[in-house]
């Protein structure tokens, strides 16, 4: 499987779940259970490598300020949430999560940004398929601490300037 592959399974499981992040799960283990083992495993290593390469500091604040707040959990379903987006939004905020404010209104903090599901889609379809458990995906771990610069999520200059555009909305 392809990123191309990956990211158009994404997208056709998010918009026949309508923007409900649960069906969009149920939906993407749906799809997973159509393909081969060593597919879903493909699709697995995807989705693994970008919820590692969105585990950055100002994506973090980006969340932070998003949800009113986000612990190390929060900040893990955000990620799978993000991923979940498509992969427009996805590169966007990896590179300026600023960009998260062009999401307008779409974007309710009581249900959105808590994915956790969809980081589990494919242990479940590739459980579902084989009877046993995923396997290592042959990844090298998360690092120790996100990448880029720290933000003081408590500094609320520092998170205003950081973050112009979502903090007029979530500020």
């Amino acid at each position: 499987m392809d990123e191309t592959e990956f990211w158009e399974i994404v997208d056709r499981a998010r918009e026949a779940a309508g923007g409900d992040p649960e069906e969009h799960a149920d939906l993407l283990v749906e799809r997973l259970t159509q393909l081969d083992p060593e597919s879903v495993v493909d699709f697995a290593r995807h989705f693994e490598s970008r919820f590692n390469r969105a585990y950055r500091w100002d994506v973090w604040g980006a969340a932070d300020l998003m949800l009113g707040g986000a612990g190390d959990d929060a900040f893990d379903f955000f990620r799978c949430w993000l991923i979940g987006q498509g992969r427009h939004v996805f590169e966007s905020a990896v590179h300026d999560p600023d960009t998260l404010a062009d999401m307008g209104d779409s974007f309710d903090p009581e249900v959105d940004g808590d994915a956790e599901d969809l980081g589990y889609a494919a242990d479940e379809a590739y459980e579902q398929l084989t009877g046993v458990r995923l396997p290592d995906l042959g990844l090298p771990d998360q690092p120790a601490e996100p990448e880029g610069v720290y933000i003081d999520f408590e500094n609320t200059a520092a998170v205003a300037e950081r973050f112009p555009r979502l903090w007029e909305r979530f500020g």
